[in-house]
C-alpha cells in the first residue's frame, strides 16, 4: 500500500461481520483509516457527515440495499469513490451501478490481492487529487495579475505586455472577443500607470444613443440646446489627469469618431455650445470585439482614428485558446460564489470538470463565470456536479449510451468506453484522462492491460 501523502479514509458498509473482518485485515496499512458499519443506515449517515474518500458497499443488505446506499452517497457527495461488492454478479447490475456513479464493482468472495490493488489505485488517485487541489490553490494565488486569472503562455505574455505598456501609454487599443475581460485589462493598465490614483472613467459606446455621444464625451454649456438648463462636464473633462476607457469603440458613429480624433490629436475638448476649448491630459484605452482594420477598409470606421488608437495594440486570447487556465478559473469562480452565496462549496466533481473541459466556451470568461455562478446557486451539497450545470452546457457533451453495449462484463464496458474516448480526442492521452476523470498513470496502466490482453488473445 502507498504510505505517502495525506491519510485516506475508507468506509466499509456490509451486514456480514466476517467480510468486515476480512477487509479490515487485508487493508491494514499506513496512510489508510478503515471504518466499518454493519448497519447501512448508520453508515450512510456518517459517510454523508464525514466525507470519506472511499466507500465499499455490499449490494445485498437488509433495510437498505447497496444501490440505494450508492444513490444517497452520490447525491450527497459525488466526489466519493463508491465501490459495490456482490456475490451475485450480473452485467445488468454492473451497468446500473456505473450509470448511478459507482467507481468499481467487485465480486464476492473478495480476492484479497485484487482488493488491495484496487484500493491502492484509489488511494493514489485520492492523494493526487488532494495534492492537485492544494497546488491549484497555490497557483491561483500565484497567477492572479491585477484580478486577471491565468497561467497559460498566452496569458503570461499578456501580463508581461501590460507591465511594459502601462507606465508609458497615451492610447491603447484592446482587441478581444466578447466576455474575455477587456475592462479588467484596461483597469490593470490604469492601475500600473503613473496616474493610478486619478480617475478611471468608463464609457460603453454601444449603450449611447448617437445624438448624445458628443455631449456625453465632451459635455455642454447651459442653453446649448433645449433641456440644457445647466453646464454638464463631459467624460474627458471628468477624467482629466486620469484614464478614459471607451468600450466597444467599433460602435461609435463616424461623426463622433471625428471629434474623438481631434481630442486625441490636440488634447483639448470643446463643450457643445461653447466656443472655448479646454486642455485635458487624458490617457485613452479603447476596446472592441470587432475587426477595426476591416471596418476601416469598408469605410465604417475612420482609418486615421484607427491608426491613432492602435499605436499600441493588445489582443486578449479566447478561452478556447487557453484551456489550461480552466482549472484555475473554475476554482476562482467557485470560491467567489461560495462566498457570495455563503455556501460550503468545496469544488467540482471530476465528471462535471470533464464536461466543462469539453465545452467550447463561446462566451469566454464571462460565460464560465455565469455558468459557475449559476451552479453555485443551484448546488445543494458541497460539490458542483453535472446536474448543477446549465442544460446547454450538459447537452454540448455527447453522452455514453450504455444500453447499446449489450451483455458484456464491467471490465469490457470500461475498456470500450476508454477506447471510444481516445478515438474522439484523436489519441490525446492527456485529454482522454481529463475527460474520464482519471490520472494519466491510471490511463497508461489501463492501456497497457488492454494491449497485453490483445496480444494474449492473438496467440
Amino acid at each position: 500500500m502507498n504510505k505517502r501523502g495525506h491519510r485516506v479514509t475508507l468506509v466499509v458498509i456490509d451486514d456480514d461481520p466476517s467480510n468486515l473482518d476480512l477487509i479490515t485485515s487485508a487493508l491494514d496499512c499506513e496512510g489508510l483509516d478503515v471504518v466499518c458499519y454493519s448497519d447501512p443506515e448508520v453508515g450512510v449517515r456518517d459517510v454523508i457527515e464525514k466525507h470519506p474518500e472511499i466507500v465499499l458497499v455490499d449490494l445485498m443488505m437488509p433495510k437498505l440495499g447497496g444501490m440505494e446506499v450508492l444513490e444517497k452517497i452520490v447525491d450527497a457527495d459525488p466526489g466519493i469513490e463508491v465501490i459495490l461488492m456482490t456475490a451475485n454478479y450480473s452485467t445488468e447490475s454492473a451497468v446500473e451501478a456505473i450509470q448511478k456513479g459507482a467507481s468499481d464493482y467487485l465480486r464476492k468472495p473478495l480476492d484479497v490481492q485484487k482488493l488491495r490493488e484496487r484500493i491502492e489505485k484509489f488511494i493514489v488517485e485520492a492523494q493526487g487529487r488532494k495534492k492537485n487541489s492544494d497546488l491549484d490553490r497555490e497557483l491561483l494565488n500565484a497567477y492572479q495579475f491585477e484580478g486577471i486569472v491565468g497561467r497559460s503562455p498566452l496569458m503570461l505574455d499578456l501580463f508581461a505586455k501590460i507591465r511594459r505598456i502601462a507606465p508609458h501609454f497615451q492610447t491603447v487599443l484592446i482587441s478581444a472577443p466578447t466576455g474575455s475581460g477587456k475592462e479588467l485589462v484596461s483597469r490593470a493598465l490604469h492601475h500600473l500607470s503613473p496616474v493610478k490614483s486619478s480617475t478611471f472613467a468608463v464609457c460603453n459606446c454601444s449603450a449611447i444613443v448617437e445624438s448624445l455621444f458628443e455631449s456625453e464625451l465632451f459635455g455642454y454649456v447651459r442653453g446649448a440646446f433645449t433641456g440644457a438648463t445647466q453646464d454638464k462636464v463631459g467624460l474627458f473633462e471628468f477624467a482629466n489627469g486620469g484614464t478614459v476607457f471607451l468600450d466597444e469603440i467599433g460602435e461609435m458613429p463616424l461623426a463622433a469618431q471625428a471629434k474623438l480624433l481631434r481630442v486625441l490629436q490636440n488634447q483639448e475638448v470643446q463643450r457643445v455650445g461653447s466656443p472655448v476649448a479646454k486642455k485635458v491630459n487624458v490617457r485613452v484605452i479603447a476596446a472592441t470585439h470587432r475587426d477595426l482594420r476591416s471596418l476601416a477598409a469598408q469605410g465604417k470606421f475612420r482609418e486615421d482614428l484607427f491608426y491613432r488608437l492602435s499605436m499600441v495594440e493588445i489582443t486578449i486570447p479566447r478561452l478556447a485558446e487557453r484551456k489550461e487556465d480552466l482549472p484555475l478559473l473554475q476554482r476562482h469562480f467557485v470560491e467567489k460564489y461560495a462566498s457570495v452565496y455563503n455556501k460550503p462549496i468545496r469544488g467540482i466533481t471530476r465528471r462535471a470538470q470533464g464536461i466543462l473541459s469539453k465545452y467550447s466556451w463561446p462566451g469566454n470568461v464571462r460565460e464560465i463565470e455565469n455558468v459557475l455562478g449559476n451552479a453555485s446557486m443551484m448546488v445543494e451539497g458541497e460539490l458542483i456536479d453535472v446536474h448543477d450545470l446549465p442544460e446547454h452546457v450538459r447537452q454540448s457533451v455527447s453522452h455514453i449510451h450504455v444500453e447499446e453495449e449489450g451483455m458484456i462484463s464491467f471490465e469490457e464496458l470500461e475498456r470500450r468506453h476508454l477506447l471510444r474516448v481516445l478515438k474522439q480526442v484523436n489519441g490525446n492521452k492527456m485529454r482522454a484522462a481529463e475527460i474520464l476523470g482519471i490520472g494519466r498513470g491510471t490511463l497508461y496502466n489501463m492501456l497497457a492491460r488492454i494491449e497485453i490482453e490483445a496480444k494474449a488473445a492473438s496467440v
